[in-house]
This record gives C-alpha cells, structure tokens and sequence, in this order.
C-alpha cells in the first residue's frame, strides 16, 4: 500500500507541476499546449497497456464496435468531453483562470457524490450528506454574490461527471476507453498543430521550446502512468482520497501564478473545502470500517 499512495501522492504533484509548466511554453497558447501533450502522452499510455498485458482492453471495445456501430455515435462525444478537461487544464493557467479551475475540481467529487445518488440510486452516508449541505451552501454564496459559478468552474464539476457517466453507459469505463478516447483526438490536434498553428514556425523562431514541450511530455506520461498504477494498487476508498490533493497543490499554483481569491468569495471557497473535509472524513471511516471487517474475518478463520 505504501507503495500506491507514493505514486498517488507523485502523480498529484506531477498534474500540479504540468499546471504550472504550461505558463513555461509562451508563445505557445492553449489549444498547441494541449495538442502536443496529447501527442506525446498517447505513445506512453499505448506502452504501458501493452507491457502490462492490457492491450485486450483496447481490442474488447473494437471487437464492441463491430457489433455495435452504434458506439461510433457515443466513442466522439467522449472524447470531445475529456479532451475539453484536457484543453482546459492546459489553457487556464496560461490565461489566468486557474483559480476557477482548481475551484471546479473541489467541487467534482460533490457532484459525483449527488449524482450517484439521484442517477444510479446510491445511499449517502450521514457524512457525505453533511458534505453536500456545505457544498449547496457555498455554491448558493458564489450564485448570490455574483449571479452564477465561473464557467470554467461548471465545466470541470459538470463535464468530468458527465463523460464518466457517458463512459459508463457505452462500456468504455477501462484504460482501453481512455486509450480510445485519446486517439481520437489525435487528428484534430495534429490539425492544430501543422495546419492551423504552424508550431513548426513557432519552434524555429523560439528553439528553446523544443526541449520544454518534451519536458511537458515526460512530466504528463509520469504524471499519468504513476495515476494508473496507484489506481490498480490502492483501495477505491483511498484512491479517492487521495485524489483531494491535486485540487489543493492547483489552488497553490493558481496563488504562485498571481491570481488571487476576492475578499468577498472566500466563503465560498470555505464551504466548498469544508464540504470536501466531511467527504474525506468519510472515506477515512469507510477504510477504518473496510479494515476492521477483513480483521473480523481473518479472526474468525
């Protein structure tokens, strides 16, 4: 296990560096920033399914495809949504929108949490409910305060939900869907690149930049590999909550960027951190609870 949460730990301060890194990449904008990390981070995905034997994954879904055309329908939408996380996480810091960013990741597991509830008739425990009493106050604070949430905020809470949703419903829920999902955006972004905006221009006129996109790279293919396999060797329960640390180093990039939170959204941003304490409270007490069953049973044996 100590292994799984160092590489979970890794990968959270991996994402926060690469949200910092794509202010490094000036003149490059957003849409170039996040063509080139899909372009270098596909190849590593395509080499860590192969070598941990689950390239089958991939073909399950061709072999799904065949007998299903329909999934041709679905296959596009969903990679339309993840690669509009992906563009937005390249894009915000480098337009000084990563505070309404990182405040939309905060917010992710509360919808997940409301959203199992209503869609897939899961029961929340008195913890997650407090946690979602907190978040509905924040959010009603911020629609008070201003009229409505940042759109980047809405984007992350309402977008990644809704392609984890739409994955499930197609049966793509596995790296293979990941790895799909990726290489259909492929194209477009090659598109981007050489037709569209002349990166190879850009490189001649800015050579250094060379080396910093296969930094950008590196640091997305670690960043991602280590995602996975702290996925595979942790609990659900622990995975998740460790994922909270990547929304916290993101609102320290955000202030290291310059941007900063107004007097009057703070509490805001207080409800919705509150909200997000009760839901790792909660997972804390499903591990303790999920620890003292398999003592119980090993006890009995």
């Amino acid at each position: 296990m100590g292994k799984g949460v160092f590489l979970s730990v890794m990968s959270s301060c991996l994402f926060g560096a690469l949200y910092y890194y794509s202010t490094l990449l000036h003149p490059l904008n957003g849409e170039a920033i996040f063509s080139w990390r899909l372009l270098l981070t596909l190849p590593f995905l395509t080499a860590f399914l192969l070598f941990s034997k689950e390239w089958p994954q991939v073909m399950a879904i061709v072999t799904e495809i065949r007998q299903r055309p329909s999934l041709w329908l679905g296959l596009p939408l969903s990679a339309f949504l993840l690669g509009l996380q992906f563009w937005l996480f390249m894009w915000a810091p480098i337009n000084g929108r990563a505070l309404p960013v990182s405040l939309g990741y905060f917010m992710m597991p509360l919808v997940m949490v409301v959203l199992g509830r209503f869609v897939y008739q899961d029961r929340l425990s008195g913890l997650q409910k407090i946690a979602v009493l907190f978040a509905a106050v924040g959010v009603a604070h911020k629609l008070w305060l201003s009229g409505g949430l940042y759109w980047e905020t809405l984007v992350v809470a309402i977008g990644y939900p809704g392609y984890f949703m739409l994955r499930r419903k197609l049966g793509t829920d596995s790296l293979g869907g990941l790895w799909f999902d990726m290489a259909i955006m492929i194209p477009p972004a090659i598109w981007w690149l050489f037709f569209e905006h002349e990166s190879l221009s850009v490189f001649a006129q800015h050579p250094h930049l060379s080396w910093l996109i296969m930094g950008l790279g590196v640091i997305s293919a670690f960043a991602v590999g280590s995602y996975i396999v702290a996925s595979k060797l942790l609990s659900f329960s622990l995975f998740g909550l460790l994922s909270y640390v990547e929304p916290v180093l993101l609102v320290v990039v955000s202030l290291v960027l310059g941007e900063s939170i107004a007097d009057g959204e703070w509490p805001t941003y207080l409800f919705i951190w509150v909200a997000v304490l009760f839901l790792i409270l909660d997972c804390v007490r499903q591990i303790v609870t999920q620890k003292q069953i398999q003592s119980a049973v090993k006890a009995e044996e």
